[in-house]
Parts: C-alpha cells; sequence; structure tokens
C-alpha cells in the first residue's frame, strides 16, 4: 500500500469514529481505538480540521465539522435517504428483478417515496406517491410494528378478502413482524399482489423508512424464503449506510 493511500485510509478511519460515535472522542481514545501512533494522529486530526472536516470541542474532544452541517443544509434530510438508499435498491433489484420500493411517514401517512421497476412486464405499477392504506401493506406494517402509526381502534377498510380489518387481531401480529424483522402482505392490496418489507434506521436506531419488494403471487410464492433473507440483508446493509451500528461496531 502507497504511502499515500495509507494516509487517506487511516484519515477516513478516524473522520469515522468521529462522526459516528455518540459522544466527541478524545484524541486519547481515538489513538486507543485506531492503534496509530499520536504523531500520526494529531498531523491527521489537524488535517481534517483545516479541511473543517472534524472540529475540536472545548473539552477536548472531536466532532464533525462544519462541512458536514453545510452539506446537510442544501439536502433534504428525505432526499438524503432516497440518495442514499438507490445501490441498495438496485443491488435488491437485480437480485430478485421484482418491484423495490422505499417507503416514508409523512404525518400519519405512509408514502411511498422511491421505486425501481420490476424487469417483467407483469406486475410493474408506479407506487411513488400513491396514498396506500398503511394496515394491508407490507410497508405499512413495518411502520405500524414500530410505533410510528397509531393503531386504530375501529374496523379498517377492506380493499380484498385477505384484508386484515379487525384491530385486535392486525395488533396480534405486530409483536410477530418486531421479532422476525420484516413484515409481509398477502394479496392484502391487491388480489393476486404479495409484498415483504424490513424496516431501516439511521444511527440513532430509529426508523426512518421501509424497504420492500413486491410481485405476483406465483412469482414470490414459490421464493418466499430467499425473498425474506434478502430483504432483511439489504435492509440492514442501508440502515448501515445510514449509521446504524452492527455489532462489531457497537463492541467495546
Amino acid at each position: 500500500m502507497s504511502g499515500g493511500t495509507q494516509a487517506i485510509d487511516r484519515a477516513a478511519e478516524l473522520l469515522t469514529r468521529v462522526v459516528l460515535a455518540d459522544d466527541a472522542p478524545t484524541f486519547a481514545k481515538l489513538v486507543d481505538d485506531t492503534g496509530l501512533a499520536k504523531s500520526t494522529t494529531s498531523r491527521l486530526l489537524q488535517a481534517l480540521e483545516r479541511h473543517r472536516l472534524v472540529r475540536r470541542v472545548d473539552d477536548g474532544g472531536y466532532e464533525a465539522g462544519p462541512m458536514f452541517a453545510l452539506y446537510a443544509s442544501r439536502h433534504a434530510p428525505d432526499a438524503e435517504v432516497v440518495r442514499l438508499a438507490h445501490p441498495t435498491m438496485e443491488a435488491l433489484s437485480e437480485a430478485t428483478g421484482e418491484t423495490v420500493n422505499l417507503a416514508m411517514v409523512r404525518g400519519i401517512t405512509v408514502v411511498q417515496v422511491a421505486q425501481i421497476d420490476s424487469t417483467f412486464l407483469l406486475g410493474t405499477t408506479n407506487w411513488v406517491d400513491v396514498e396506500v392504506p398503511a394496515h394491508s401493506s407490507a410497508l405499512g406494517k413495518v411502520f405500524y410494528a414500530e410505533g410510528l402509526i397509531t393503531l386504530p381502534d375501529s374496523p379498517m377498510a377492506a380493499l380484498t378478502p385477505h384484508t386484515v380489518t379487525d384491530p385486535a387481531s392486525f395488533a396480534q401480529t405486530l409483536e410477530a413482524i418486531r421479532v422476525a424483522g420484516f413484515a409481509e402482505a398477502f394479496g392484502e392490496l391487491e388480489e393476486g399482489l404479495d409484498a415483504v418489507a424490513a424496516p431501516v434506521r439511521d444511527h440513532t436506531g430509529e426508523v426512518v423508512a421501509a424497504l420492500g419488494i413486491s410481485g405476483p403471487s406465483n412469482r414470490l410464492e414459490v421464493q418466499r424464503d430467499r425473498i425474506r433473507t434478502l430483504i432483511t440483508t439489504h435492509a440492514a446493509t442501508l440502515s448501515r449506510t445510514l449509521g446504524f451500528p452492527t455489532r462489531k461496531d457497537g463492541a467495546a
């Protein structure tokens, strides 16, 4: 590895640790965590400060610098999540050939904010900005399970014979969704349309979006286990992109 590339890698590791830390890490902690020499750590932190990528706070710790605030001020949070989600959505689309959607909660409504169309002619519908009753969709069930949408106390609309309309019965499924890490909808929005979705978390652990796959029942049914694995794996990948720590990241 060339000296220049090594220096970039080391600086990137320091920057990552500063940005992802819950509390501003001190110089000593950064040295301990990275195993870098004190002189190297000092030199790299000074360079990051000069470029406004980190900032030293009064207690001696380091936090993300003003360049990050400038970037954030120029990009709406929702749009930034969509941008960061695109590579994961593309990978999921390539793995399945089915429609891939990203949804968020806006107020009390679940809105699908991005979509990659199915490679199959059958089953391709543009759901972006279409308001779908949340109780009938896998994406909506994710938000119900996380408490981001309040469960109604009166019967919900039956869109198909398969739609669960009783609030008590619906509530019983939410704990299973939380444990499994994904939600499913089998012909509940439209007969013959199945979907699987999983939560996407940010650096705080809060669910900020749901990632989903949908397609005709006859195509999804024969690969249901594979689809479940793919959606949870790719949702976890996107969560890591948004800063959600893995067990390894969070280990002492």
